[in-house]
């Protein structure tokens, strides 16, 4: 447990000594009150289906650039050949940088509650879609960042870590809306797959225990995949 929290305080605190982190941040506060407050006046709605709605292709080319850096800066820069004659294992350096990402990614979230009390002066609010909606972001993020982590790991170039990272999330948002494509008896195993489907269900306040399932074992799956692919590497 040492071992984790000190890798984790190290990652976590390595993104804010560098711009990366304020970059990152900004650019989603940009993106998502730009389109949430566009469409928020225009339909004139107390509710933030519209920031959730946005919010997964959102993540497919965010969370990939936070996570790029994690493996492939120090395989690059030799220091993660050091790391490894540290007394700490595979999975507190995996575990370690993946919780980083996700508190940042938190972090990263916590400044859109604003829209959510701003609706509230504005009209009557349903706070159960809203909360459910926080959940789905939350899983959805973490699933995201064990894709970008396992990305990272593939190679030491961070440009390309964050190309594998988006594709792969970008897959995961879309498959749902290619459906029409595919044969109807496998409809239902490709919409399982999406995961804007299952955090379309969750931001609308049904929290399901399939959907919570799909996003707990998309994580585990890039982990896992992750520290194979560290244990070759070493």
């Amino acid at each position: 447990m040492k071992n984790f929290l000190n890798i984790y305080k190290r990652e976590f605190k390595s993104y804010f000594v560098s711009p990366i982190a304020y970059i990152v941040i900004s650019i989603f506060l940009i993106i998502t009150g730009w389109f949430f407050f566009s469409t928020f006046f225009l339909f004139g709605q107390a509710e933030l289906r519209n920031f959730f709605s946005l919010l997964p292709i959102t993540f497919s080319f965010i969370i990939p650039a936070i996570t790029m850096r994690l493996f492939s800066e120090e395989i690059h820069t030799g220091s993660y050949e050091l790391l490894y004659t540290m007394p700490v294992t595979g999975l507190d350096i995996i575990l370690g940088k993946f919780f980083s990402a996700l508190f940042f990614i938190i972090i990263m979230l916590l400044p859109t509650l604003s829209y959510g009390i701003f609706i509230s002066f504005l009209g009557d609010i349903d706070w159960g879609p809203v909360l459910g909606g926080y959940i789905g972001a939350i899983l959805m993020g973490a699933a995201y960042a064990s894709v970008g982590l396992f990305a990272s790991s593939l190679t030491r170039n961070q440009v390309i870590a964050f190309i594998i990272g988006m594709a792969f999330c970008v897959f995961l948002t879309l498959i749902d809306k290619m459906l029409f494509f595919l044969p109807e008896r496998l409809l239902n195993i490709f919409q399982y797959i999406g995961a804007d489907f299952h955090f379309q269900n969750i931001s609308k306040g049904v929290i399901d225990s399939r959907d919570i399932v799909y996003f707990f074992s998309v994580s585990f799956i890039m982990l896992f995949a992750t520290g194979i692919v560290i244990q070759r590497k070493k």
